[in-house]
């Protein structure tokens, strides 16, 4: 079992009023699996993807990850245990600005002291159709390709398990179709486990199977 969730509260301040946004979540995800969470804006997606990616910690309950239970390390365990174990991408990319394309992608693969970074990095960003933009910042591309380079960063560290929030959203339909099947394409051929946030019906019917989140609940 690569992911199981047990009994996930999480709840938010605002003012005065305590916010409850999930409520004793519980799910399992075998190693391998692509599952598309769905659900209403505002029905939690992105707090449970902030927490199984141990950027945020659940109120009470237990996340485990191939065995280890994520709200039991400390800040320290879980950064060297995000980089070794999670690809994450983000709807608003979280590129460093002040770094090339192929900067941003070796950035992870030079955390982890891999070798041949840059043949790697070069690797994944051409089969994202972005061979022609290596050296290229963030503030020279168009959204869709911060998009593809965010993938391209998740990918290339190989992670046992892969969280892509809204990963086509910012992409137009002719080149999401095309990134989306090297997408896909690449967790089916890695065996990645695979929690992919969606509101794209088309994206969410290519996984294994979908879990709709709703009222703090999966339905």
């Amino acid at each position: 079992m690569s992911l199981k969730l047990n009994e996930i509260k999480k709840s938010y301040q605002q003012a005065d009023l305590g916010i409850e946004v999930l409520k004793g979540l519980k799910a399992e995800v075998k190693d391998g699996e692509v599952v598309a969470i769905v659900g209403q804006s505002g029905s939690g997606k992105s707090t449970l993807l902030s927490l199984l990616a141990g950027l945020d910690r659940p109120d009470s309950g237990s996340i485990e990850v191939f065995g280890s239970e994520m709200t039991r390390l400390t800040e320290e365990e879980m950064t060297d245990f995000r980089a070794r174990n999670i690809g994450i991408v983000f709807q608003q990319f979280h590129l460093m600005n002040h770094l090339t394309a192929l900067e941003n992608v070796m950035l992870p693969l030079e955390i982890l002291g891999e070798n041949e970074i840059e043949k790697k990095a070069t690797e994944m960003l051409q089969l994202m159709g972005l061979g022609h933009r290596l050296t290229h910042f963030p503030g020279q591309l168009s959204g869709g390709e911060c998009q593809r380079v965010a993938i391209a960063r998740a990918l290339v560290v190989n992670p046992k398990i892969l969280l892509a929030d809204e990963p086509s959203g910012n992409l137009d339909t002719e080149t999401g179709e095309k990134v989306m099947d090297v997408f896909f394409d690449a967790v089916k051929k890695r065996n990645m486990t695979t929690i992919l946030v969606t509101h794209s019906e088309q994206l969410a019917k290519r996984c294994d199977r979908q879990l709709t989140l709703k009222l703090g609940q999966f339905q």
